[in-house]
């Protein structure tokens, strides 16, 4: 199973979960693009007031889905396609959606997980949760704009510790540094963003979506600053560390990166 999106609805109010099990809700590619066609759908929604977001069985998101990524990542063609027409083009659809998004994090907020609640307007979590993105052990870096988006919404000290040393952090850290409204005992994140949600979803909803244009001008990520990364953004598909880093996570062993030949 390539794992899926769940929309419900309940009301005015959608919950969209990513649900991969025994992956704990990794993004598959598939993910990325049901993804993009639910927050599409959601925009001709006038009658939606309130999204949550959240993930199946105790996790947000652990990342992408690595064991894809052998089969496309080596290519540097087919990893733009990856990066900017699948990712990018999801993210980018959730950063346009101009309901108000709470993201219900439990557990795992890794890598395309954090991207993803980074996009949201208001987040809690549970007191386990872990956030982080680790891809420096895989040997790549994270594509600009998603850079941008994490950068913007954990504040550059973590993101540089997250990036360049695949730091991992506990859920108080990061609402000291206020990426996360609450932090909550793990058993009442779920009923604590249901009240939250039900409570936006009573107020005025076109002054929501005014003040989410609003907050998207002020945040400026989406002005297209990271446009001049692009160019080479992706000329490291066949390095050996690339390769390196994907294999040794496959195979379950650390890494070894050489220096250039």
């Amino acid at each position: 199973m390539a794992g899926e999106i769940r929309v419900e609805r309940e009301g005015a109010i959608a919950f969209v979960t990513l649900v991969h099990a025994g992956r704990l809700n990794a993004m598959s590619r598939a993910m990325w693009r049901e993804l993009r066609a639910a927050f599409e759908a959601f925009a001709a929604d006038t009658a939606l007031r309130c999204i949550v977001l959240r993930g199946k069985g105790g996790a947000f998101c652990a990342g992408g889905d690595i064991s894809e990524y052998p089969s496309f990542r080596f290519d540097t063609a087919v990893l733009r396609v990856f990066h900017e027409d699948e990712v990018g083009a999801a993210l980018k659809a959730l950063r346009g959606c101009e309901v108000p998004m709470l993201a219900q994090i439990e557990g795992a907020c890794m890598g395309a997980g954090l991207e993803i609640a980074s996009c949201c307007d208001i987040r809690l979590a549970g007191a386990s949760a872990k956030f982080g993105a680790p891809i420096a052990k895989l040997g790549f870096p994270m594509a600009p704009y998603e850079a941008a988006l994490v950068h913007r919404a954990v504040g550059d000290a973590l993101a540089r510790d997250m990036l360049l040393a695949a730091g991992v952090h506990g859920a108080p850290r990061l609402k000291e540094a206020g990426f996360l409204l609450e932090v909550l005992p793990d058993a009442a994140v779920a009923d604590a963003v249901r009240v939250h949600a039900h409570r936006i979803a009573a107020l005025a909803p076109e002054a929501a979506r005014a003040h989410k244009r609003m907050l998207a001008a002020l945040a400026g990520v989406d002005s297209g600053g990271v446009e001049a990364l692009l160019p080479t953004a992706y000329d490291y598909a066949d390095s050996p560390e690339h390769r390196e880093g994907i294999a040794a996570f496959l195979a379950k062993r650390p890494p070894v990166f050489r220096d250039p030949a």
